[in-house]
Order: C-alpha cells, then structure tokens, then sequence
C-alpha cells in the first residue's frame, strides 16, 4: 500500500499530536509515584497515534493507566470536560470521557487498563496497547456487510438490508478479549 504524501503529513500531525499528550502525563509523573496505583516498572509512552476517518486515534500508556485516546477532527462540536460520550469504532461503540488538556485542546479517554500493576515491564505494557489498538480498528469478524446485499427479515416478514448498529464493549470485556488473542 503506498502512502501519499498527504497521508504521511497527517499520520506524522497524528504521532506528533499524541506525543503532546504524552508530554503532559510525562510532568504528571512525579506528582503520581507516591500514589498506590502507581507501577515503577513503567513510564509514559504514546503509542500507535495516526488518524482514523479524520480522527486521530492512539493510545497512552502511563504508570498509572493505558487510555485509548481520540483527538476530535476540527470543527466537531466541542463537549464540557468530564462528558461521557459513545463512539463507534471497527471493533463497535466504546465511551469515551472528554478532558481538555492545556496545550492540546479537547481530547477523549476510554480507559483500558487502571491500575497498571499486572504490567512486569514497558514492553509487555506497550505490545498489550499495540494488540489492543489493533483490536480497536479492526471490525469484528462476525461483522454482515450490507454491500454484500446481506438483508434481514422484519416481523412483517418484509426484507430490508442490515444496518445493525455495532455492538456496543466495555472496557473489561474488550481487554479480555484483546489479552486473550496474546497468549500461546
């Protein structure tokens, strides 16, 4: 697959963005080693950050949590810092939470893992966030297309094509899964 050079300007705009939001996290770090949820084995790290259907999505690993994070395309409606809001992705509806970040404007967590003591070092933290992510942006496999010209019955018994909306995860239930698709 070849990369425009368009493309490539806004995967490099996505990774540089996400290294923002490591930035801050990094001058959070001292203030979070004292705390019990905090691993010493592991440091801030922004991971897989490229944008989406003009979405920039990655993720954030921390001490203290890994968050799978979506940065708003321009122009989305901004909500209020703390907002739950659902999104569909590939993989089907996650919530996410809205924070404003200094520097970085308005982005979204879903969180994945908090805390982060089941983590032996960086690199079982960051390949556990690659698999996730790769989880994320990849549709289920049970997923019915309806460009496939698949239709469903309705209890009329009148045809119509599948447009299911994806099922909606939660946080444990997709790690598990994720985690699962890891091991030998």
């Amino acid at each position: 697959m070849m990369h425009t050079d368009a493309g490539r300007d806004r995967d490099d705009e996505a990774r540089a963005l996400g290294e923002a939001v490591a930035a801050i996290y990094r001058r959070a770090d001292a203030a979070m080693r004292d705390l019990p949820i905090y691993n010493s084995a592991l440091s801030v790290a922004a991971l897989g950050f490229r944008e989406v259907d003009g979405v920039v999505l990655g993720i954030v690993v921390t001490p203290w949590f890994m968050n799978l994070v979506r940065v708003p395309p321009p122009g989305e409606a901004a909500l209020p810092p703390g907002t739950g809001v659902p999104r569909a992705l590939p993989v089907g509806v996650l919530d996410f939470t809205v924070a404003m970040l200094d520097g970085v404007g308005t982005i979204e967590s879903c969180s994945l893992v908090s805390p982060m003591y089941d983590f032996v070092d960086q690199q079982q933290a960051e390949a556990t966030a690659l698999a996730a992510l790769a989880v994320v942006l990849a549709p289920p496999e049970n997923t019915v297309s309806s460009a496939a010209g698949q239709q469903t019955a309705d209890s009329t018994g009148s045809t119509s094509p599948d447009t299911a909306a994806p099922p909606s995860l939660d946080r444990r239930r997709f790690l598990r899964g994720a985690l699962a698709e890891r091991r030998p």
